[in-house]
């Protein structure tokens, strides 16, 4: 008898022993993020109640990418199914501050398959982010997102998404971001779709966004409006090429701001060592009516000290004409006045865990 009961003792301990490592085996939470800061130097910052205009040197957070941290699971569920989520937040390093709430760029949960591809519902980053891969910068203080003043940059709550499986190098993703206003179902809505085309050095990206405003219309070119985006990539040795065009409408603008954006750019990002990345970048936007049209051009490097840690410096310039007033960097550190040409450099330190 004693020796039964010793038995069944040392098979319940044996399984206690192993269920850390079944389900460890089966399921699995994630710990990663990003921390970014750097030091910026802005010329020509419009004070319109001076009337004047000063430079400006700034501790800076975000200017290479965004500082972020989040927590990523994955449960097999057994004949191809996992189930999953993300919770990520961005932050500003210099202050600490978390922006609005703590999971403030997604908080999802979905179900994927190999065969069907992957269901989430939640918040995320508007659809209309995938362009960063058509960005020589990878959406740096001065890139794609500077001419369209962060049209790109923004993030959508009460989501419903739903990507399909890799077929034959082609992809798509199609998302809707519900308003939830009771009487019209088109406030403060979201939705686009995404699709990707690659093989081997080329990509080949299209993206079609809207974003209503709380009437249900597109009031505003750079916010709530209609977006199509169309671009690729493609690797030449150690050069990638970049171009894209953007276009986007606001049938709804007021008479006196613009309603319509054409928004182009050409880049390259060229591996001069496996550390060492150079990169160059040409945007001009032209817009209808009273908002003028610009040209942005950037230089920069990356330098990867490690697999995680990377040092960046980037210098950019913008030529403002025909009244317009576009930031240098998307207008995070003051607009010039219009007309006017504005000119920043900004370096500093990358750390992913």
């Amino acid at each position: 008898m004693k020796a039964a009961f010793r038995n069944m003792y040392l098979g319940a301990a044996c399984v206690a022993a192993l269920a850390p490592q079944m389900a460890s085996a089966q399921s699995t939470v994630t710990l990663y993020g990003r921390v970014v800061s750097g030091l910026a130097y802005i010329d020509k910052v419009y004070d319109p109640v001076a009337n004047a205009s000063f430079s400006k040197t700034m501790v800076a957070s975000n200017q290479w990418g965004t500082s972020m941290w989040g927590l990523k699971g994955n449960e097999d569920l057994g004949g191809g199914l996992a189930a999953n989520f993300v919770l990520e937040g961005g932050f500003e390093l210099k202050n600490g501050g978390a922006g609005a709430g703590l999971f403030n760029r997604r908080a999802y949960v979905g179900l994927s398959n190999a065969s069907w591809g992957s269901f989430r519902l939640g918040k995320n980053l508007f659809i209309s982010n995938d362009v960063w891969d058509l960005d020589p910068t990878g959406q740096q203080w001065v890139g794609s997102a500077t001419l369209v003043r962060g049209r790109s940059w923004v993030g959508a709550n009460n989501v419903v998404e739903y990507s399909t499986p890799n077929m034959g190098g082609f992809s798509a993703t199609g998302q809707i971001s519900f308003g939830e206003q009771a009487g019209n179902s088109k406030a403060n809505r979201g939705e686009g779709i995404s699709m990707t085309y690659a093989n081997q050095d080329l990509m080949l990206r299209a993206i079609y966004s809207r974003r209503h405003d709380v009437a249900g219309t597109f009031t505003d070119v750079y916010n709530t409006s209609k977006e199509t985006i169309i671009g690729g990539t493609y690797k030449i040795g150690p050069a990638k090429l970049f171009a894209a065009y953007d276009y986007i409408t606001a049938p709804n603008a007021l008479l006196t701001a613009p309603s319509k954006l054409k928004h182009g750019w050409v880049g390259v990002r060229y591996d001069v060592t496996p550390a060492l990345t150079l990169i160059g970048s040409v945007f001009h936007v032209k817009a209808d009516r009273v908002a003028g049209k610009a040209t942005l051009a950037m230089v920069g490097a990356d330098y990867s000290m490690s697999k995680r840690t990377l040092l960046y410096a980037s210098f950019g310039g913008v030529r403002n004409s025909s009244g317009a007033n576009f930031g240098v960097d998307t207008g995070i550190s003051g607009n010039p006045a219009a007309n006017q040409s504005q000119r920043t450099v900004y370096a500093g330190i990358a750390h992913s865990f």
